[in-house]
């Protein structure tokens, strides 16, 4: 896909004639695809997972999928799902970057203490803006992932990646595509160069129960739209992130 059909698809985000929703959906799948968590080739999830993922009918997941159809970022095959066409990265004095080769210069630049100070900046604004705006599909879809997070004992790694989803639906549960992006850089940072260190380190299954714990009050505060319980929790299990963090250095 050539940079101006890029440009072509990026701009549907300002055509105002397209319900906001869709706008939003369309926007969140093709930063992703732009990021490459979905790479050339790759196939969507069904319009059935994302519409419980972003708390949407399904009928407008899929007035988001016939948008980026329309623009060449995706194709779709009947009884297949849809697939991106679009070619992430742009010709940049003879040489191809991406979405990704920011994010790894980004980890690079990035201490592990700088990385909770943005979570710290981040974070607790994320989950107030969830609470006003979270539907009541995508607070359940949450749910499920807090299910599977408490059936875990031991497996550190298991563990981190529940942990991951349930902060970027969150995170996708705001509304906001800004703040989307930034916090899947943040994602992006913690897990290229942080995570799998960390996770070693600190996340013990006595440490994994307590953390199950903690989401647990984090979800019902979410679910009862209890915003300044949930504002206290996120501040609280960050620094007791940054505190393990001192520690360990």
């Amino acid at each position: 896909m050539n940079q101006a059909a890029g440009d072509t698809a990026e701009a549907l985000f300002f055509d105002q004639s397209i319900p906001s929703t869709v706008r939003v959906v369309a926007e969140t799948l093709f930063a992703r695809i732009k990021s490459e968590q979905y790479p050339a080739d790759s196939r969507l999830p069904a319009e059935r997972n994302l519409a419980a993922e972003f708390g949407v009918a399904r009928n407008t997941v899929r007035e988001a999928l016939n948008l980026l159809e329309a623009r060449n970022v995706i194709s779709r095959r009947a009884g297949s799902g849809s697939f991106v066409t679009y070619q992430a990265g742009h010709t940049l004095n003879g040489k191809t970057a991406s979405a990704s080769d920011d994010s790894v210069m980004v980890s690079e630049a990035t201490s592990p203490l700088q990385l909770q100070v943005m979570r710290g900046i981040l974070e607790p604004e994320m989950v107030r803006l969830a609470i006003i705006n979270m539907a009541p599909r995508a607070i359940e879809a949450l749910g499920e992932i807090l299910s599977r997070m408490e059936a875990i004992r031991t497996d550190a790694a298991d563990y981190a990646r529940l942990e991951e989803e349930f902060h970027l639906l969150v995170a996708r549960g705001t509304g906001n595509p800004l703040l989307i992006a930034c916090y899947e850089l943040i994602m992006d940072v913690r897990r290229h160069n942080f995570r799998a260190a960390q996770q070693k380190r600190h996340l013990s299954p006595k440490r994994i129960d307590q953390y199950q714990r903690r989401y647990n009050s984090l979800y019902n505060a979410i679910a009862l739209r209890d915003i300044e319980s949930a504002v206290e929790i996120v501040k609280l299990h960050l620094v007791d992130e940054q505190r393990q963090l001192m520690q360990e250095d």
